[in-house]
């Protein structure tokens, strides 16, 4: 026998020997239901937890441990502080992340006793949150050597150029979860559990012996490659991926405009390092950086990792005050931060725009409190009208629909509140974010905003083209989905379409890649749904690639001008490579999640002015040729949608009279149904804003 042969018989006998060697202690062979606080957060979690905190106690006659040994668990649905401890010695905490995974801990020499040892899992504070760990035992060797037992040598590359490419690796365990695997954050890897991102499309890593399932992707755009397999000690694996962009985006380029780092925002888990490699893993061709209150330039870190080709970094800022989180962008280099604290709207809007090179500045997760305030919370803001109820200067030009790291119970919640920003005839543009501070939890590039303008090279985008369409509102807004919207064949997003005839003619798509499904496309005429289609499963046969649904729609020419948006959905993803989150602030023990897809705006100019007139700025003519009188306002009312008829019963309440006066009660009574149903619109959002400000 050759000595190289020998000496790898032996090498392979030896590993094989080390393996039967290791030793394992039970702690719990299942998974605990754990909570602190007297709610459940989920349906799907019992009404009565099994304990607060979790305390095993198991035996050892052995004697203490020499050398570090490992603590092997299963965790789910974790989001706050939970600290494991063992013999009162800490050994760290669960991951913040409420994906079902499997993670490690060390125990230091020592740290084991003869007889009773204790393991305690205990919440760090008292906010609620229903876990699930268990499935614990401990392994008698390192972490290094329980997840270097086997390895795995993987090259992805792109199907059409042949060339390595950057991507996500999923990897999952027998029982589904996210594995832990051997290898580190590096010059080229950003590593989680069950989650290693590579720069370069190649990544080799240790897992324990076991079956597993690995799905590499690339983000929305790209299909996913998977393979499973079942890995002994001491064996290599070595597989080649080959994934390949789906979805047509041509002429459109992938900005996510909510970027954090923990480098620089202090929370989360992301290093700038790390950040510069997900960005690239997930096909963002336009990041946008926006750590609190700094102005942040990723050129370097991007030139460091070596990916500065795969997209062009922008620097931004989120400006974080009491009242509300404005990211901002391009910030000119060297440039001074605006003042945020300031919790008048109009100062901090005022500063924004002075900071030289910013465009763009979008309000954040309208409806999540942060410091006590929800800018579109009833108390603030009447949903019908769109419009602040405190006075409050609405100064931005852009919001977001979509916060994949902090979505919303009503998914479309935020979505009906710009299109009432565009009937009140604010310009504001639609954006899609992920606010990701994290490498795997709620990562980068889920939320999206694709922006009109020249994509050819993205390491060179022109970033004030880019930033002048996004103005402009040519955009699609993609959490999963795309949805393109055209207007007599033409007219796109951010764009007047002229309107000749009594029909106009709307070309619609869905598009998305083929791990997921679009329900449903819904057509959107000043906010109210004017068609709808379900979209069957069968229909994806029939597209070409990257296209889920696709038609042309003939609708009556409205009577006046309307803004048409376009807005599909489809049932959320389970599936760990992209999983679609629950929501941030939930307001039910059963919330559903969704993929959604939305166009931007198409105004439809019916009256020849050339120009969009706004539901508001029609009511404003409406209510001054009426003289106030409501009769008169009532029938000068005909003809109009419902988005006009409740910007009529604003500036009616607003000049001092009751809407609930019987001399506008009777008028209104008798009105076409457009109208009844505008003023009761005004009237429910302003009665909760009512009661919002009675409670507190």
């Amino acid at each position: 026998m050759p000595a190289a042969r020998s000496t790898l018989v032996l090498l392979l006998i030896l590993l094989v020997c080390q393996a039967a060697s290791a030793e394992r202690i039970d702690v719990t062979p299942r998974m605990h239901h754990l909570r602190v606080g007297a709610e459940r957060e989920w349906s799907d979690f019992p009404e009565i937890s099994e304990a607060t905190e979790l305390v095993l106690e198991f035996n050892i006659t052995d004697g203490s441990n020499k050398l570090p040994v490992s603590l092997r668990l299963r965790q789910q649905d974790v989001k706050q502080k939970w600290k494991v401890s063992l013999n009162d010695a800490s050994l760290g905490e669960l991951r913040i992340d409420e994906n079902d995974m499997v993670v490690y801990f060390e125990i230091p020499a020592g740290t084991l006793v003869d007889g009773v040892n204790k393991l305690l899992v205990q919440q760090q504070g008292n906010r609620v949150d229903d876990v699930r760990v268990g499935e614990m035992w401990i392994d008698d060797r390192p972490i290094s050597e329980v997840v270097g037992e086997a390895s795995v040598e993987i090259s992805v590359s792109d199907t059409d150029s042949q060339q390595p490419t950057p991507c996500r690796i999923t990897i999952l365990n027998e029982s589904g979860s996210l594995q832990s695997a051997g290898c580190e954050s590096n010059d080229h890897l950003a590593v989680r559990p069950g989650i290693v991102y590579t720069s370069t499309g190649q990544a080799t890593f240790g897992l324990p012996a076991g079956a597993y399932r690995v799905i590499v992707g690339r983000g929305f755009e790209y299909s996913i490659d998977e393979v499973s397999f079942m890995i002994r000690a001491g064996e290599t694996l070595r597989h080649k991926f080959s994934i390949q962009r789906e979805v047509p985006t041509e002429g459109y380029v992938a900005c996510d405009t909510h970027v954090h780092t923990r480098t620089h925002s202090g929370h989360g888990d992301a290093t700038v390092q790390e950040r510069m490699i997900t960005i690239a893993a997930e096909g963002i061709e336009l990041p946008i950086a926006t750590d609190h209150n700094v102005h942040i330039d990723h050129e370097p870190f991007a030139q460091e990792l070596n990916v500065r080709r795969y997209f062009t970094p922008v620097i931004g800022n989120e400006v974080t005050t009491k009242t509300g989180h404005f990211n901002i962008f391009p910030v000119l280099a060297g440039s001074k931060t605006p003042n945020h604290r300031s919790d008048d709207w109009k100062q901090t809007l005022g500063g924004i725009f002075a900071t030289p090179g910013v465009k763009v500045a979008i309000l954040n997760h309208a409806r999540d409190v942060h410091g006590g305030t929800t800018p579109f919370g009833p108390k603030l803001f009447n949903d019908a009208v769109g419009e602040n109820v405190a006075g409050w200067h609405m100064g931005f030009n852009a919001m977001e629909v979509v916060n994949s790291g902090a979505t919303q119970t009503d998914a479309l919640q935020l979505f009906h509140d710009w299109m009432a920003l565009l009937n009140r005839g604010y310009s504001v543009t639609p954006v899609g974010s992920s606010d990701s501070h994290d490498v795997g939890r709620h990562f980068i590039g889920q939320g999206r905003t694709y922006i009109r303008c020249d994509d050819r090279n993205v390491g060179n985008i022109d970033v004030e083209d880019a930033a002048s369409s996004f103005v402009d509102g040519n955009v699609m807004v993609s959490y999963g989905l795309l949805t393109e919207l055209k207007v007599n064949g033409r007219y796109e997003s951010g764009t007047i379409a002229k309107v000749v005839g009594d029909s106009v003619s709307v070309q619609l798509r869905v598009l998305g890649p083929r791990w997921v499904n679009a329900s449903k496309i819904m057509l959107f005429a000043n906010g109210r749904i004017v068609r709808e289609q379900t979209i069957e499963a069968d229909h994806l046969t029939q597209q070409p690639r990257g296209v889920i649904w696709s038609g042309n729609w003939k609708l009556p020419t409205p009577s006046h001008d309307v803004h048409l948006v376009a807005i599909a959905v489809g049932p959320g993803i389970e599936s760990l490579h992209w999983r679609t989150a629950k929501p941030y602030q939930p307001d039910t023990l059963d919330p559903s999640t969704m993929v959604i897809g939305c166009s931007g705006a198409v105004w439809l100019d019916v009256d020849g002015n050339e120009k969009p007139t706004s539901a508001r700025r029609y009511a404003e003519q409406v209510f001054a040729r009426s003289n106030g009188n409501a009769d008169a306002l009532m029938r000068e009312l005909a003809g109009y949608d419902k988005a006009v008829a409740a910007q009529a019963a604003a500036l009616l309440q607003a000049s001092g009279r009751s809407l609930l006066d019987d001399s506008i009660q009777r008028p209104l009574r008798a009105a076409e149904a457009p109208v009844r149903e505008g003023f009761a619109l005004f009237l429910n959002a302003w009665r909760e804003s009512q009661l919002a400000n009675i409670g507190g």
